[in-house]
């Protein structure tokens, strides 16, 4: 998604970089890189608010939909949001 949104012009790679480089050294992330995606989906986010694109509880209601699709799809099938069984 992050490629896509940056091939579409809505930001520079080093706008990019930037963002994910401030999530990346903010105090108290793991020192080993494990929370690396968490860090990737947080810098995104915030330029999605910061751009107009989204708001925080658009992105934060899209994620909680997806996590309770992904728990009611049974073991095996594709995750869609449909999926959630309160849409």
């Amino acid at each position: 998604m992050t490629v896509h949104l940056h091939e579409r012009g809505l930001f520079t790679w080093s706008e990019w970089a930037e963002a994910l480089s401030r999530e990346l050294h903010k105090p108290g992330r793991a020192e080993d890189g494990s929370d690396y995606f968490d860090c990737w989906v947080a810098a995104l986010s915030a330029m999605l608010v910061k751009l107009g694109v989204a708001d925080a509880d658009m992105i934060i209601d899209l994620q909680r939909s997806w996590q309770r699709a992904a728990e009611a799809t049974p073991h095996g099938k594709p995750i869609e949001l449909a999926n959630d069984p309160l849409r």
